[in-house]
């Protein structure tokens, strides 16, 4: 890390205090394939400022966690390692759980509950995230989160002992509240750890589903609708005010865009990678009464729990969420 950090310094655009250099190239770590839809999102809005902005800055996008790690992208853009990159939003929620707020299961299950709620949730993100020294330019869900399982299932208690997959807290806190055993697993690493047996069942997007040809080594897909979890793309605020009035319009405008772009694109992504699961041979099972109940159960104890750590602030958010 040491080495890589010397090597951007010198050549990416951070032009953060004491670096006296003119910074125009950007380096932009990304966590997912280059063929997800929220990279083809990222492509897209690489490409709208490098149009837009002229000589003043150019991007470069960096995917699958090829450049930096998806759990080191926030603090490398925060210490200057690099300008600017993405990253699912609740990864943070170890770091205040105002970040989890999309993640908490149950609480919004549409596209139109999930705008809603991010409506709330932005002003206290960007608050936290200002502290220190980031930008938010965008945010985007991802398709309503599913269960995946190698056999069939009718309720929560028969997932109970098997190991789950877990990225971020409230993944987690499911896996307890169920009985399950968390495993925390990358996207890019689902393959290898279903496959070696490091975990056999799993709740995450048709999307991540077909991006990991889930076909392969799971049977069971179960779209529960329990939340959509977003994605978030942050800049370094020193080197985004370091840039010329031009480049910061470029970016504030592509990233406008790419906003209400992901939010469609997601919808759509939503029914083609569904479809793609069942060509695939993936059976797409609608829940029993008592397998959504029970979760629904679980939803209801962890937004309690949520608010709880979440404090005063989540408490406002809930509240104004659900008038």
């Amino acid at each position: 890390m040491k080495h890589l950090r010397t090597f951007l310094l010198a050549t990416v655009a951070t032009a953060l205090p004491g670096i006296a250099l003119a910074q125009t190239a950007w380096d932009m770590p990304t966590p997912y394939p280059e063929g997800n839809f929220h990279e083809k999102n990222i492509a897209t809005f690489v490409a709208e400022v490098n149009e837009a902005a002229g000589d003043a800055v150019a991007i470069t996008p960096h995917y699958n966690q090829s450049l930096i790690k998806h759990p080191d992208i926030k603090s490398s853009v925060r210490d200057g390692i690099v300008p600017i990159g993405e990253l699912l939003v609740s990864r943070l929620e170890n770091e205040n759980a105002i970040f989890g707020a999309d993640s908490v299961p149950f609480l919004a299950t549409s596209y139109e509950d999930a705008r809603k709620l991010y409506d709330v949730q932005k002003p206290l993100m960007e608050k936290v995230l200002a502290a220190e020294g980031l930008k938010l330019l965008f945010s985007v869900p991802w398709p309503p989160q599913g269960l995946y399982t190698k056999d069939s299932v009718d309720s929560v208690e028969a997932l109970s002992g098997r190991s789950f997959r877990a990225y971020n807290t409230s993944t987690e806190a499911i896996a307890n509240a169920a009985g399950m055993v968390p495993t925390q697993i990358e996207a890019s690493d689902i393959a290898t750890a279903f496959s070696t047996g490091r975990v056999a069942a799993m709740m995450t997007s048709p999307s991540t589903g077909v991006d990991s040809q889930a076909w392969d080594f799971l049977s069971y897909y179960y779209p529960l609708n329990a939340w959509l979890p977003r994605n978030m793309v942050i800049v370094n605020q020193a080197a985004f005010d370091a840039l010329s009035a031009e480049a910061q319009t470029a970016i504030t405008e592509a990233a406008a865009e790419a906003e209400t772009r992901g939010w469609a694109a997601s919808e759509e992504e939503t029914k083609r990678t569904t479809a793609l699961l069942a060509e695939n041979g993936i059976t797409v099972a609608e829940p029993s009464e008592a397998l959504t109940s029970g979760f629904q159960e679980i939803g209801v104890t962890l937004t309690e729990s949520w608010k709880t750590s979440a404090g005063e602030d989540g408490a406002a958010l809930v509240e104004a969420y659900q008038q």
